[in-house]
């Protein structure tokens, strides 16, 4: 099984907005395309939104699902794109030991 890390710095004055637009959009079309959401955590003082998501499909790999899911009708309908609360992101591949 294979898991992402994503580390988020959201902008200042925008987390409730960002988490709001994570909640309700992101997470629910990530669970509908086969990924599993681990946990998802914040750390307001630093504006930092983290969360752990993995994908163990029959279909293919990590890569493949997460190109579908860029790829598909409803992701690329969100409009206004969730990201606009975001000042920067990085991503961690990550390979579970237990």
């Amino acid at each position: 099984m294979e898991f992402q890390l994503r580390d988020y710095r959201v902008k200042p004055g925008e987390m409730n907005e960002w988490i709001d637009e994570w909640r309700t959009k992101i997470y629910p079309l990530r669970l509908k395309l086969g990924f599993k959401v681990i946990g998802a955590w914040t750390k307001i003082e630093e504006d930092r939104f983290v969360w752990v998501l993995s994908f163990d499909g029959p279909d293919g790999s990590f890569a493949e699902a997460e190109k579908a899911y860029f790829n598909s009708p409803e992701r690329k309908s969100m409009n206004p794109d969730p990201v606009r609360h975001l000042a920067s992101t990085s991503q961690t591949m990550l390979r579970g030991i237990l």
